[in-house]
């Protein structure tokens, strides 16, 4: 019975990390800004690098995008695909994020 349940644990778990990633060869300066460490001049960077020279064929290809370099890359890899459709945590993160801001702004006090 347990080796079922971790196997099943698993499973779902390795199917939630195929699905959860921004394809970096169609997504959006908004959506590439939503990646750890990715903001509007890297997410830019990112789009005119495939502009010029096509879409990644593997994702050592970013680290010749100007900017990105292996503190990006680490940051990055497990959020990022280069084939599919942008889904996941960095949608999630960002809505997390908007959560955590709105709660912080209710417990503001007041000014006198």
């Amino acid at each position: 019975m347990k080796k079922m349940l971790a196997t099943i644990v698993a499973f779902i778990a390795t199917v939630s990390i195929a699905f959860a990633a921004v394809n970096i060869n169609t997504a959006s300066q908004a959506e590439l800004e939503k990646l750890n460490g990715i903001g509007p001049v890297k997410a830019k960077a990112i789009i005119d690098y495939r502009t010029k020279n096509g879409p990644f064929k593997t994702f050592e290809d970013v680290d010749k995008v100007p900017g990105i370099g292996p503190g990006i890359m680490d940051k990055i890899k497990k959020d990022v695909s280069l084939s599919g459709p942008t889904t996941g945590p960095a949608t999630a993160a960002k809505a997390e994020e908007k959560k955590a801001d709105a709660k912080d702004a209710k417990k503001e006090p007041a000014k006198k």
